[in-house]
């Protein structure tokens, strides 16, 4: 069991499945022998920037302690977010760009985090260290994962590193960022086809705030209407789940990419909490949130501050 995965959180993004697949080649590239894989189905838009730059979507897996002992993790370190089985394989490195918690380990780990707006641009600087060029459908893949996280540079989470990082890679790339950028959005933000359940599982992560359990699900979306139209079936699966794993709170939040607005939709014992964190008052559960895009730095601290 020489070999390691390489893999991000449950329910795969595209920065997840960008940056697994960008540092497999890395690693491959110094001679070590690496897999990425995912945790989960890929998005549609992953789905479109896999499918543009010519990649293979990774195989999905649910565990890894009967492929190997050892694991690099990207774009998440909380246990929660990550494979079932963790805690029986080692860890030999973390790559990531959120909090660290509910993380450790029993012997040094080389641990990577910048607080940068996505992954793909601390793995810029890793390929510029090791000296090793990247080539044009890695910085495709890289570029979409920076798109991804910063909604085409418009997150309050993009800083400077991003924004040159990705300019450096949409040369190698050979698009043009800012078209290629929101026609990838634009495909990620195609949910006709998706069920409510879906809704709820497409980018949703689970958090520990203070002692209380919490899932924040969001979704990108050019019409929130549509999403609103199915409001009561969406709170009805949002109390399925809160039962289902015994939650605090469910946030839920249809993110307009065009307007850089969201809606939440949040339920739960603890649903005073949102109402504090981002002062407001929810209305039948709903509230809009001006400017709020980015879960990780607009929603989740401020709720862990209130709940802890």
């Amino acid at each position: 069991m020489s070999k390691t995965l390489i893999f991000g959180h449950k329910n795969p993004d595209t920065d997840t499945i960008a940056s697994a697949i960008s540092y497999a080649y890395l690693k491959e590239q110094l001679g070590e022998e690496v897999e990425a894989v995912s945790l989960g189905d890929i998005s549609k838009e992953t789905a479109y920037a896999l499918d543009y730059f010519g990649v293979k979507a990774p195989r999905i897996v649910k565990t890894v302690k009967n492929e190997v002992d050892h694991v690099i993790l990207v774009d998440h370190n909380e246990r929660q977010q990550s494979v079932s089985d963790l805690n029986e394989v080692k860890v030999k490195e973390v790559i990531d760009h959120h909090r660290i918690a509910n993380f450790e380990t029993s012997d040094p780990v080389y641990y990577r985090a910048e607080p940068v707006g996505c992954t793909a641009t601390i793995l810029n600087k890793l390929f510029k260290e090791k000296g090793v060029t990247i080539p044009k459908h890695i910085a495709g893949l890289m570029l979409s994962a920076i798109v991804s996280d910063s909604l085409l540079f418009k997150s309050p989470t993009c800083t400077t590193e991003d924004i040159a990082a990705a300019k450096e890679l949409e040369v190698i790339a050979k698009v043009d960022v800012n078209v290629y950028g929101l026609d990838m959005l634009k495909a990620g933000a195609d949910l006709s086809d998706k069920s409510v359940d879906d809704l709820l599982t497409l980018d949703a992560k689970p958090f520990k705030m203070g002692g209380y359990a919490v899932e924040v699900a969001q979704v990108n979306t050019v019409d929130p209407s549509e999403l609103l139209g199915k409001k009561e079936a969406i709170k009805t699966a949002i109390r399925g789940v809160i039962s289902e794993r015994e939650l605090d709170l469910f946030v839920f939040l249809i993110t307009d990419i065009l307007t850089n607005d969201s809606v939440v939709i949040a339920l739960g014992e603890q649903q005073a909490a949102v109402n504090t964190a981002f002062d407001i008052t929810l209305e039948d559960d709903t509230a809009i949130l001006k400017g709020v895009v980015s879960r990780k730095k607009q929603v989740v601290p401020q709720l862990t501050d209130t709940l802890s």
